[in-house]
């Protein structure tokens, strides 16, 4: 079973810049899609960026433009580069499968805020 440890999560000024991470115990090579996830307080956990076993990636709407999501099938992680962050993607933000099919892992919280 694989289990996943995201970080680099923290407090931002809107605008600003976050790289997360995310570590997964075991091999993600066979896993055919990765994404990375959201959870702002009082909704519900929504999908933002996934890529692809042959490094296509797909972006929500609200994020397009602004975030990449990259992997390393070698190193086991997923990352995501947040650029020119929003009070609104303020977010405990989670990787995994998709569509997911591991245990969730702690997340890493994301406070966009002046």
């Amino acid at each position: 079973q694989v289990q996943l440890v995201e970080s680099g999560g923290g407090l931002v000024q809107p605008g600003g810049s976050l790289r997360l991470s995310c570590a997964a115990s075991g091999s993600i090579f066979s896993i055919g899609i990765m994404g990375w996830y959201r959870q702002a307080p009082g909704k519900e956990r929504e999908s933002v960026a996934r890529i692809y076993s042959d490094s296509n990636t797909n972006y929500a709407d609200s994020v397009k433009g602004r975030f990449t999501i990259s992997r390393d099938n070698a190193k086991n992680t997923v990352d995501l580069r947040m650029n020119s962050l929003k009070p609104e993607d303020t977010a405990v933000y989670y990787c995994n499968s998709v569509p997911p099919v591991y245990a969730w892992g702690q997340g890493t919280l994301v406070t966009v805020s002046s």
